[in-house]
């Protein structure tokens, strides 16, 4: 072995880390217990399938909050019919519903998931069986070469005879084969994604959203930082400009407005303990009960009638000190009440001076600008505006203010793009030096070879075979799914700190970083690591002196981690899927919260009807990282196919159930399905690498005859290879020439074809953002003062670069044309220029405490009200409201 100071800088880090496993074991591949560790990992996750299925059977009609809330929480055009109560009644009904439903009830971007998962099954189904007819028996049929149990079907199992040799034509043959199916299948289904993507943006209730026809702008520079000339520059564009929003320097407003929330919930969860506590007392015998001498009116209450239940030494308190515990005492109902009323002061000072004052609050770099018709808002995204570097490079269409990430509207381009840099190399640093936690996970993976070869962990061969193989099968793959939860935490935090503006675009990128993560990391690194701990040390050592050598190494590693992936497979497709369906962690955590949590009437309400969605930037990664397996497997070690396909569908079945019933994937959120055309992307990386390593193993495959001479064997095979390779390359090019555009386009053919109300072929009858909440006020009669136009005086007109307000007050005539609502009207405007104080929501309990509560809120100039609450003889707090008072359900 060569000393560690000549190994090269990035590898001496991994080698250093890794030193340890020189003394490792056998080859997972030369291993008797790989096979049982397989197996067991099969049986303990078809039990954990069976017990989680079997909850899932027994639980979902008796909660229907957590396992079909979209058959009554979501708006009754979203909202689908329950299924049948019975303990298997529900399934005929459940499989016959077509997928398409998901489409026209829950978006685009949830079926497209759905439909990823279905290609998949259309892709590996068939090269599934025929690589089961025509490969095992090729590798496992009188062969000599090394390997037994589930190692008898993979492609090193061919013996090195000139006769057996010739058996590589047969996974030649079938990489041809499904290589060109992939293909076929990319192409059709990307065709079909295009023409509903197209469907959807183009159908009437879409294109006349205010969402279809508004286009964020980032990085504009001073001198068009004004209503008129931005107005000037979009007015070419058909239709012209209906409003523009220009983003400004509030400086303090924002944290007075987070602060004056701060203080609103805390205000309400005192109220609520201290009812809770007078509910206790009285039950405790240590109050009695005056409830039934309590006036009907409000304004005959004592403001004090909670002195009469709880005694000053139990009411609820609070510290003001930065740190906590620290700092002055003091009582935290009539603390908050005074502070939320200077806020509330503070907050219309500010906005005063705001409406007036452009030297102090000035327009910063970015804008919403909505126009007349959704063409031109297509057409300002795709545009060049400015003549200049980095000027109004970064536009956004579909906008939807509840998308908005509001930190990072007004970055400079150039900090951006430094951000960017520095936030790609962090995640580039991570994908290498991540190897480190998982180098030992594949440790893991070969425990017991580990165990006869490192003289103090030898007390693990004592250990039963079984226990040894759920070790080795199931403790890795937990182990790698908590690293795996761990790492998009902060790779979410990287993205939005590079100044990503909506968190739509946040996910997106989340998506590639992630994703890159898992083919390099969860595939590539894990294939060189498992079942091959006793040479990682030599693999850093070559490849870092010979870079060259990696796709040879490469090639003679992967068919000897399979059994690592059959695991992972299992654990994903039983376990997994069965947890789709059994949702115990947020029946769980349901319970909890409405044990723990549910103390206010907001937090009750919040708890009962926040419905909860997908994180799409992890979700496509994962299941990128399933077919990246597949696919380097599909012919060098065939038995994965079949796990692969046991997987997508358990997984098909699981997520088309919860995209019917459970989740709710919000329009604010709504990418039309730019997540799928970015997972068919990372297909590709995946084939160019299951490409590279077969090409590489028939180049490298030697036959020997009976005098032990070495030959090449597999030059033909190799050469068709590359050539299979550059056809792969054409197809790869000619795709994205394709369809790239297309995926974010809006054609004008089918914009004209829209607005002389063409027919379409989808069935987008999903409510939109402001159609949603104009029916909900409707169906309720209550209103949210959210955003309230009026609260924001002076600040609907755009503004000059001199600091004069430009024309566009909100009398006149170009914005009332748009036909805005007030709430639409301002909608764009930060939520601290016209969001109302939210009404103090306080229980409604049979003492009269809640009533006081609201009395003396009012009467320090606070919004509040007791109204749809109610508290149980136990303290529980209730509510039937349709939404929370003050805020927007969309």
């Amino acid at each position: 072995m060569p000393p560690f100071n000549l190994v090269s800088g990035s590898a001496k880090l991994v080698l250093a880390a890794l030193l340890v496993q020189q003394a490792a074991a056998q080859q997972a591949a030369q291993s008797g217990a790989s096979t049982s560790t397989v197996i067991s990992a099969i049986v303990l996750n078809a039990i954990i399938f069976a017990i989680l299925f079997a909850i899932f059977l027994i639980a979902r009609p008796r909660f229907k909050r957590v396992y079909a809330p979209r058959t009554y929480l979501v708006t009754p055009e979203e909202q689908i019919e329950p299924l049948p109560q019975s303990l298997f009644g529900w399934l005929p009904v459940w499989l016959k519903t077509p997928t398409t439903t998901i489409l026209e009830k829950n978006g685009l971007d949830a079926y497209m998931f759905v439909e990823y998962l279905e290609m998949m099954l259309w892709i590996f189904v068939p090269i599934w069986l025929l690589s089961w007819i025509v490969l095992m028996p090729v590798y496992g049929a009188g062969t000599t070469g090394v390997g037994d149990g589930f190692n008898r079907f993979i492609l090193s199992k061919v013996g090195p005879s000139p006769q057996q040799q010739k058996r590589y034509v047969a996974p030649l043959l079938i990489q041809w084969i499904f290589t060109f199916w992939l293909m076929w299948n990319i192409r059709s289904r990307m065709s079909k994604f295009i023409k509903l993507r197209q469907d959807f943006l183009v159908s009437p209730q879409h294109a006349s959203s205010v969402q279809a026809r508004t286009v964020l702008i980032t990085g504009i520079p001073n001198e068009l930082l004004s209503e008129k000339k931005l107005r000037g520059i979009y007015s070419q564009l058909p239709g012209g400009v209906a409003k523009v929003w220009l983003n400004r320097n509030l400086k303090e407003l924002p944290d007075l407005y987070d602060e004056r929330e701060k203080w609103c919930n805390k205000l309400e969860s005192a109220e609520t303990s201290l009812i809770k506590t007078a509910y206790k007392l009285v039950k405790k015998g240590k109050a009695q009960d005056a409830s039934g001498s309590l006036p009907q009116s409000d304004l005959e209450i004592n403001a004090e009638v909670a002195d009469q239940y709880v005694p000053q030494k139990k009411r609820p308190t609070h510290k003001l000190g930065k740190i906590p515990c620290m700092g002055e005492k003091v009582d935290t109902i009539h603390w908050c009440r005074e502070e939320i009323a200077r806020l509330n002061k503070e907050i219309e000072k500010k906005r005063s001076e705001i409406a007036v004052d452009y030297k102090n609050y000035p327009a910063q770099s970015s804008a919403f600008i909505l126009f007349n018709t959704q063409i031109a808002a297509h057409m300002a995204a795709k545009a060049q505006a400015h003549h200049e570097p980095y000027r109004m490079t970064n536009r956004y269409v579909e906008a939807h203010p509840d998308d908005v990430v509001w930190a990072n509207m007004n970055m400079n381009p150039y900090e951006r793009k430094i951000r960017t840099v520095i936030g790609w190399a962090i995640t580039i640093a991570l994908i290498i030096f991540w190897a480190v936690p998982v180098a030992f996970v594949g440790i893991i993976s070969n425990v017991k070879g580990l165990a006869d070869n490192v003289p103090f962990l030898g007390w693990l061969n004592s250990i039963p075979n079984v226990v040894v193989g759920i070790i080795q099968g199931i403790l890795p793959t937990v182990l790698l799914a908590v690293l795996n939860m761990l790492l998009p935490i902060f790779l979410r935090l990287l993205s939005r700190l590079s100044g990503t503006p909506t968190r739509s675009a946040i996910e997106l990128d989340l998506q590639g970083r992630f994703a890159a993560f898992q083919i390099v990391q969860n595939f590539l690194f894990l294939t060189l690591i498992s079942g091959n701990a006793g040479q990682i040390a030599q693999y850093v050592q070559q490849v870092a002196s010979q870079p060259g050598q990696f796709p040879g190494l490469l090639a003679e590693a992967i068919p000897k981690g399979s059994l690592f992936f059959l695991s992972f497979i299992a654990l994903q497709g039983l376990s997994g899927a069965a947890g789709l369906f059994a949702q115990v962690a947020p029946l769980a955590v349901y319970y909890v919260k409405k044990f723990l949590l549910g103390s206010t009437p907001r937090k009750v309400w919040h708890i009962d009807h926040d419905t909860g969605g997908p994180a799409w930037g992890t979700l496509f990664p994962a299941m990128t990282l399933i077919t990246v397996i597949g696919t380097g497997y599909v012919v060098i070690a065939p038995i994965v196919n079949g796990f692969v396909v046991f997987t997508f569908f358990l997984f098909f079945l699981g997520y088309k159930y919860l995209f019917l019933y459970v989740y709710d994937t919000k329009p604010a959120s709504e990418t039309s399905g730019l997540f799928f055309g970015k997972a068919i992307r990372h297909i590709f990386a995946g084939l160019y690498v299951e490409m590279v390593m077969l090409t590489a193993i028939f180049f490298l495959a030697q036959s020997e005859d009976a005098a032990g001479q070495k030959s090449q064997s597999a030059i033909p095979e190799g050469a068709f290879m590359v050539v299979l390779i550059v056809i792969v390359v054409g197809f790869h090019y000619f795709l994205n020439d394709s369809f790239r555009e297309l995926e974010t386009a809006l054609p004008l053919t089918l914009a004209g074809g829209a607005s002389s109300g063409a027919q379409l072929e989808g069935n987008f009858s999903r409510t939109s953002g402001e159609t949603a909440y104009n029916e909900k006020k409707t169906v309720n009669g209550q209103g949210s003062a959210s955003h309230d136009a009026a609260a924001a005086p002076g600040l609907q007109g755009g503004l000059h670069s001199n600091g004069v307000q430009a024309a566009g007050a909100s009398g006149e005539k170009h914005q009332s044309d748009s036909g805005l609502s007030p709430e639409q009207d301002s909608a764009f405007f930060h939520p601290s220029l016209t969001g109302e104080q939210k009404p103090i929501w306080l229980p409604n309990d049979k003492f009269g405490i809640g009533r006081a509560g609201v009395a003396s809120a009012r009467k320090a100039g606070l919004d509040a009200t007791y109204e749809h609450t109610s508290v149980t003889e136990k303290g529980t707090v209730q509510t039937d409201a349709y939404e929370p008072p003050g805020e927007s359900l969309v």
